[in-house]
């Protein structure tokens, strides 16, 4: 299930009593949280381009309308460069080559075509758009999305997006441990390989969550 070892779920159900942690949903209390869809990371001129994220759009889509329609809140969460070379310096100096950070802040730099959200997502007028300084949305000081939440009274978390094992994962993680019930969605997320995407979803389904596809998310929100 959702390339997940069997092995894996087998712990996973000894130590719930089931797979799957969360067997309802409350749209009320719930955000869809859609990370880094920008042509940054989808066009495939940029050297950072992840083909699975194009190929999961319909999926991304799809959430986001039954979501919504149920009358839950979807996030549209960007990441911003703008003075990444002083608020995450070990990033930029120690993890990128010179010509990588340039490429980096040029490219997710708001105002430059890079930086703005792919043109095929379902967004609506309602919807909330967050920027982000780092991998997780949610670590301190990376973007306003905790206390938009809080605000709302939410209290599940789905993602979706890309990387799956980078941004997707860092922010789920830390909704997790900030207490919000916390499902990754696994066929609207992507990562640069196939292995890295199911480490990620295993990892999580095991210590932090749950994973389920977009379909039976749907069937379980009320």
């Amino acid at each position: 299930m959702y390339g997940i070892d069997q092995e894996i779920l087998d712990r996973v159900i000894a130590r719930r009593g089931r797979l799957h942690a969360y067997e309802t949903i409350d749209a009320a209390k719930t955000a869809l949280v859609i990370i880094d869809l920008q042509n940054y990371f989808m066009k495939p001129e940029y050297p950072s381009s992840v083909p699975a994220a194009r190929e999961i759009v319909p999926k991304v889509n799809e959430a986001a309308r039954v979501v919504r329609s149920h009358g839950g809140t979807v996030v549209w969460i960007s990441t911003s460069s703008a003075g990444a070379e002083i608020f995450w310096s070990v990033k930029h100096k120690y993890l990128l080559t010179p010509a990588q950070e340039r490429g980096r802040k040029a490219g997710l730099k708001p105002g430059n075509d890079g930086f703005d959200l792919w043109s095929e997502l379902d967004i609506a007028e309602q919807d909330l758009k967050v920027t982000k300084r780092t991998y997780s949305a949610l670590i301190h000081g990376s973007s306003p999305l905790e206390s938009e939440l809080r605000g709302r009274g939410i209290d599940t978390v789905l993602i979706g997006g890309t990387v799956t094992d980078v941004c997707c994962e860092s922010t789920g993680r830390d909704a997790m441990m900030l207490n919000f019930k916390t499902i990754m969605l696994a066929d609207a997320l992507a990562a640069k390989q196939q292995s890295a995407h199911i480490a990620a979803l295993s990892g999580f389904i095991e210590n932090f969550g749950d994973v389920m596809l977009v379909e039976e998310m749907a069937a379980r929100l009320k």
